[in-house]
């Protein structure tokens, strides 16, 4: 009997916030889709986003991610997007719910991780709900990498 292979989940990273991690404790991710135009979706494809320095929010029953930065596709002239234009993401009611109850209840932040394509070649973002690091917590951190990347290497040495 021929067995089926499983379809493998290819995802194209564009855009990652690598600063996510080593500034907040993430608690939960949701994937959201974009609401995105023509134009933005071929810079997206080029691969020359950023996020660094966005956020999500919460405004009129909707989820935003404010201040990303997807660049003008070149060969679109007049018909082009703004740069750092709000964005609509595209979750379900009850994930808005939660994620609002949240942001007001318990002071978190909706943080983007990455912007990638999934395998059907849809714009999808990874969104965290996440808390601050205190400073000695970002310490904590950067000790524990430093740390494992010293035992790595300690590792290889002995063989």
């Amino acid at each position: 009997m021929a067995t089926k292979a499983r379809p493998t989940t290819v995802k194209k990273v564009v855009a990652e916030n690598r600063k996510a991690r080593f500034n907040y404790e993430i608690l939960d991710t949701y994937e959201a889709g974009l609401v995105l135009t023509g134009t933005e979706v071929k810079s997206l494809r080029e691969g020359k986003a950023n996020i660094a320095e966005s956020y999500a929010s919460d405004e009129g029953g909707e989820i935003w991610l404010i201040n990303s930065y997807l660049p003008e596709y070149l060969q679109a002239n007049r018909f082009n997007h703004e740069t750092r234009r709000r964005r609509k993401l595209l979750l379900s009611k009850r994930e808005i719910h939660r994620l609002r109850n949240a942001i007001n209840r318990e002071g978190m932040t909706l943080v983007p991780l990455r912007i990638y394509f999934n395998d059907v070649g849809r714009a999808k973002l990874e969104l965290a709900l996440a808390k601050g690091k205190k400073l000695h917590d970002k310490r904590e951190t950067e000790k524990e990498r430093d740390w494992n990347r010293q035992k790595g290497r300690l590792l290889r040495e002995k063989g």
